[in-house]
């Protein structure tokens, strides 16, 4: 056996038949699980397994023992219910799966879930099954990469690594993966491999159905360079087409592999039936037959000690890969000593004190200045770009998001660039952001308007399922756009993040709270969070005690009359300034009336709930939530005896001020609906 930075050489006849046995394993296992089972997906996962065995055993860097090496390739399966296809190859080359854990897929508490789950099973890089999302997050983890290499390692290899997916013809029928795949061939993403299993069929019938377009034409007019794989069962052929797509050119390659769906059933083989469920026990005795088993192998069976030993040298394999790119590292650190510390500071994790230095920097205007606060952020941004791993761009709305920071754009020749223009591709900038977020440390943010959150929804569920520390910057936060009209007023879009579980969505009241909100996700990195602001300019509040920590929390008393426990006001963004004008108003008449500024109400509804009742105590029932939108939500806050002010339809076209007045998010409406709870109170 021979070691090379990539592979291992093949030069043995005992392990040429070691490794048959392996590959036909690889095949058998899945039929066999699938038809014990009566569900799952195995007809992909049979007929790309000696593809999925070259690339694990062959030609893929990375190491079984340390699957988190930084130096290691990425491997995305975006064909999600293919997991099996993963599984197998985990457990064959030592990554610590069982067959055990592999018979045990898709039930409860299994290692191997229906469908690969990233920080669940080790190996596993993405969550993928909501097709198309590998693809494009696959594109992300190649742009970080290269902004990676370029920004510690210029004129070295030593952080190039290649990101593998594969993907199928759902995959590539998905919109997102078209977006992607276009910023993709764009930017010259070199390091990027996509192989596309071409099996012809999906669950429907053949793809000729709806998927007529040349595929392959598509891909080059990206910019993308295409390559052939004609028998998915050719070993070495296999290997000498993914040793050439690895190689650099300047552009991203997609190999198209021609496979067999189920192969090599023969009633099942090519058919759309073999996409899901068992193919009956007779026909799996043939399968195994068919691959020099017995018919009624056992799953221990299907796996040879000298298929299991030949798969296992991927172990010693990565070990002297992580040798040797440690060598290579401590001679370049050798003579690059200060790019040598600014890579390891940036894999240390955020500093704290530059952070928290930055936001120290950023000015709040005096209380009762007009500002918006999608300015303010972008004041933020600005400051913590240089402190902070924080790195991302727009769907083509930097100057109007205000997410704008100096220097150049990420290009083709410029991979380590500034910022990245994902050009009006809202749902493929989400996904992006998940595969900058996975090769880490990056905080990646991406910004639009709020009423184009909707394009984003799958990938932000994935990385809120995923736990991703991606920011999302949405402005134009309310039906106060104005004339643009209801097609850019959000009106639910709020009310749906909120329902979206682990995503913060956070809406300031004013600049003070826009800073303050930063601390909070500068200091605990722990999911992906939503920053909804103003395009309209609303006036900084008064001084607030404990504000950081206040805000930090959720929510707080913003403002207050007397004990405040006659009246609460709950308002988000800048229907805090009205609700301070309408608890002034009503604190005339000798009522104690709070305002509670709610910019989170995911971290208040995490706080403790002795903090919760401080702010809003049990036995205060008069309350009136007050926001610019879908006011469903607000119920769980105000309860039985209190009202919310919100938007129940669309707007119209004209002034922000006269569309706030005609959907009734005015001070006169909530001294109203105040006065109607404190009645029912009485």
């Amino acid at each position: 056996m021979t070691v090379n930075s990539r592979s291992v050489i093949i030069d043995a006849d005992v392990d040429r038949s070691a490794e048959a046995r392996a590959v036909a394993a690889a095949i058998a296992i899945p039929a066999h699980v699938v038809q014990s089972k009566g569900h799952g997906h195995g007809g992909t996962a049979m007929a790309m397994a000696p593809l999925s065995h070259v690339l694990f055993s062959r030609v893929m860097r990375h190491s079984p023992s340390n699957p988190h090496w930084v130096a290691r390739d990425r491997f995305v399966l975006s064909a999600g219910h293919a997991s099996l296809l993963l599984y197998v190859q985990l457990f064959l080359t030592g990554y610590g799966l069982t067959l055990d854990d592999i018979a045990a897929s898709r039930t409860l508490g299994s290692r191997t879930p229906g469908h690969p789950e990233h920080g669940h099973t080790v190996g596993v890089e993405m969550s993928t099954g909501p097709l198309g999302q590998g693809v494009a997050s696959a594109v992300g983890m190649a742009i970080a990469a290269r902004k990676e290499a370029a920004t510690f390692t210029p004129g070295s290899a030593l952080l190039d690594h290649t990101v593998w997916a594969v993907a199928g013809d759902g995959c590539l029928q998905e919109g997102v993966s078209a977006e992607a795949s276009s910023v993709a061939g764009t930017l010259g993403l070199e390091n990027l491999v996509l192989i596309w299993d071409d099996n012809g069929v999906t669950i429907d019938g053949p793809t000729t159905d709806a998927f007529a377009e040349d595929v392959r034409a598509r891909y080059r007019a990206y910019g993308w360079r295409v390559l052939e794989i004609s028998d998915a069962t050719d070993l070495d052929g296999i290997e000498r087409m993914l040793r050439l797509a690895a190689t650099r050119t300047g552009r991203p390659t997609l190999v198209a592999v021609s496979t067999t769906i189920g192969a090599p059933s023969t009633v099942f083989g090519g058919q759309p039936a073999a996409h899901s469920g068992g193919f009956g026990a007779e026909e799996i005795a043939a399968v195994k037959v068919s691959l020099g088993f017995e018919a009624h192998a056992t799953l221990a069976q299907l796996v040879s000690p000298e298929a299991l030993a030949f798969c296992r040298r991927a172990v010693q394999r990565g070990l002297d890969l992580e040798a040797g790119w440690g060598e290579g590292f401590a001679a370049w650190a050798g003579s690059h000593p200060e790019a040598a510390q600014s890579w390891l500071a940036f894999h240390s994790g955020t500093d704290q004190q530059a952070a928290t230095a930055a936001l120290d920097a950023v000015e709040v205007p005096a209380p009762g200045t007009l500002v918006a606060t999608r300015k303010t952020n972008g004041k933020v941004i600005q400051a913590l770009t240089p402190a902070l791993a924080l790195w991302g761009g727009s769907a083509d709305l930097s100057g109007s998001t205000n997410v704008t920071v100096p220097g150049t754009a990420v290009s083709a020749t410029n991979p380590g660039g500034d910022f990245i223009h994902f050009g009006i591709r809202e749902h493929a900038m989400a996904a992006i952001l998940n595969g900058i977020a996975l090769a880490g440390p990056w905080r990646p943010f991406g910004s639009t308007y709020l009423v184009f959150s909707d394009y984003l929804r799958p990938a932000m569920r994935l990385a809120a399922l995923m736990r991703l520390p991606v920011l999302y910057v949405f402005t134009h936060d309310s039906v106060a756009v104005g004339e643009d009209g209801p097609t850019h007023q959000p009106v639910e879009q709020i009310a749906s993040l909120r329902t979206v579980p682990r995503l913060a969505v956070i809406r300031p009241a004013d600049a003070a709270e826009t800073v303050a909100a930063w601390r909070r996700l500068v200091a605990r990195p722990d999911g992906p969070a939503a920053l909804v602001l103003s395009r309209q300019d609303v006036p900084v509040l008064g001084l607030r005690d404990g504000l950081d920590a206040g805000v930090a929390a959720g929510g707080y008393v913003a403002w207050q009359s007397g004990t405040g426990l006659d009246l609460a006001l709950i308002a988000t963004g800048s229907e805090v300034s009205v609700a301070i004008a309408a608890a002034e108003q009503l604190s005339a008449d000798d009522l104690a009336v709070r305002v509670v500024s709610m910019p989170c109400v995911e971290w208040f509804a995490d706080a403790s709930p002795a903090y919760r009742d401080k702010v809003l105590p049990p036995n205060l029932h008069a309350r009136v939530a007050v926001e610019a939108g879908r006011g469903d939500g607000w119920w769980r806050w105000v309860g039985l005896h209190g009202e919310v002010v919100g938007i129940d339809d669309f707007g119209e076209s004209g002034s922000g001020a006269e569309i706030m007045t005609l959907t009734g998010v005015t001070v006169e409406h909530v001294v109203a609906a105040a006065r109607r709870t404190l009645d029912i109170r009485l």
